[in-house]
């Protein structure tokens, strides 16, 4: 556990307390302390810490990282081979960098030391019990409790919350959602023979269940295979990534992690925020509906959070607080909302007709540019509908 001045903390109140320092929680630290205010990072785990993600780094994600910030790339992706539940494969290449592939460890524990260099403490093994923005603990209404497991009681202007899907901060906010799905992900160390087979090539597997998909993401020696599917189908899920790790022929090859974990995507009325508290991230139930793309959504609404509590720290009164607080679910809901938006009308049509999805992403030139545009970071799902009527019309026939 880090920290040197845990006695001052109770007396004096932080400007920010950012809960979690995943991406969205160092990128929270990060802005606030750019900002130059007194910020500290809470996490409840000792850093670095595993996490179950696929780590994927799309151009959105490359485009929101601090300035200065080298990724550590395990590998660049420049082919994606394309199967439909293990038929009609088919490998689509790109002379440039599609996307880059790190290790969540490494990439989190340098968007911390970012967040540090700029001015914000860390604290690890720190677990939040819960947030209170009135009685007792409260010594005015410029300020929230943060109350830590063991009864010690820090104070702040702002409050972050990243905590990750299981949030004790959304639960505060009174965050909802209205899809939840079952990530199950296998790290398997492999020989050099098979890692050069698999180099700077990713595999994406349009799955059995509907809405569900697989992928082998390469990281040197190592392959993370992983599956994902609607929360309820916890044996088919389970039984899909053993027969797709079995189909790779990567079954005779020991795991060095097995893990999952819960992606939780926020119905479109959830709130950002209660008083002076914001949530961001997986937290909030931010991340793209149809891919589950989380990493890009957590940096950027992380920035956006750190930048708005530094607002809400700032405010004299409730009311000024509630206006930065409604600032920040706008600016939210203006980028991020309409994403997922198009991204949960994309995943309606995935569910029904995943064969139209491989055929067009294999077949048919535009919607491979497409995807190779959205991943390297030039333009988004969004865009591409409203401004390509043609995109557009087609989604809405396929909606009906």
């Amino acid at each position: 556990m880090s920290s040197d001045n845990s006695s001052d903390d109770a007396r004096q109140a932080w400007d920010v307390v950012v809960v979690g320092a995943g991406p969205a929680g160092a990128s929270a630290a990060y802005a606030a302390a750019v900002a130059g205010r007194r910020v500290l990072l809470l996490e409840k785990a000792e850093l670095p810490r595993y996490k179950t993600c696929g780590g994927g780094i799309i151009g959105p994600s490359r485009d929101s990282l601090p300035p200065g910030f080298e990724l550590p790339l395990r590998d660049r992706v420049q082919a994606v081979t394309f199967s439909l539940d293990g038929k009609y494969s088919r490998t689509r290449r790109s002379s440039h960098m599609l996307f880059g592939l790190i290790n969540r460890p490494e990439f989190d524990q340098q968007l911390v030391e970012h967040a540090q260099k700029a001015g914000a403490e860390l604290r690890t093994g720190v677990t939040v019990s819960r947030v209170e923005q009135h009685g007792p603990a409260v010594p005015d209404r410029r300020t929230v409790a943060i109350v830590l497991q063991g009864g010690e009681t820090l104070l702040a202007r702002a409050v972050v919350g990243a905590d990750g899907s299981a949030s004790r901060i959304g639960a505060h906010v009174g965050v909802k959602v209205d899809q939840v799905d079952l990530g199950l992900e296998a790290e398997i160390p492999v020989p050099d023979s098979v890692a050069e087979d698999w180099a700077g090539r990713v595999l994406i597997d349009w799955g059995p269940m509907p809405g569900s998909y697989g992928w082998v993401f390469p990281k040197g020696d190592t392959l993370t295979v992983g599956v994902i599917s609607a929360r309820g189908e916890g044996a088919a899920t389970k039984r899909y990534l053993e027969d797709f790790i079995a189909r790779l022929g990567l079954a005779g090859f020991e795991p060095s992690i097995s893990s999952g974990h819960l992606t939780r995507c926020r119905s479109e009325d959830s709130p950002l925020s209660r008083g002076r508290v914001l949530v961001c991230g997986d937290a909030a139930g931010l991340l793209e509906p149809w891919t589950r793309e989380g990493i890009s959504f957590a940096l950027r609404s992380g920035r956006l959070a750190g930048e708005w509590a530094v607002r809400i720290a700032e405010a004299q009164d409730a009311v000024d607080a509630r206006r930065q607080a409604l600032n920040y679910a706008f600016a939210v809901k203006a980028g991020l909302g309409v994403e997922m938006s198009v991204g949960k009308r994309m995943l309606t049509v995935f569910e029904r007709r995943p064969g139209m999805f491989h055929a067009a992403l294999t077949g048919f030139r535009p919607a491979w540019k497409a995807f190779t545009r959205i991943t390297r970071g030039s333009t988004t799902l969004a865009e591409i509908v409203r401004t390509h009527p043609v995109a557009g019309r087609v989604l809405n026939a396929m909606d009906r």
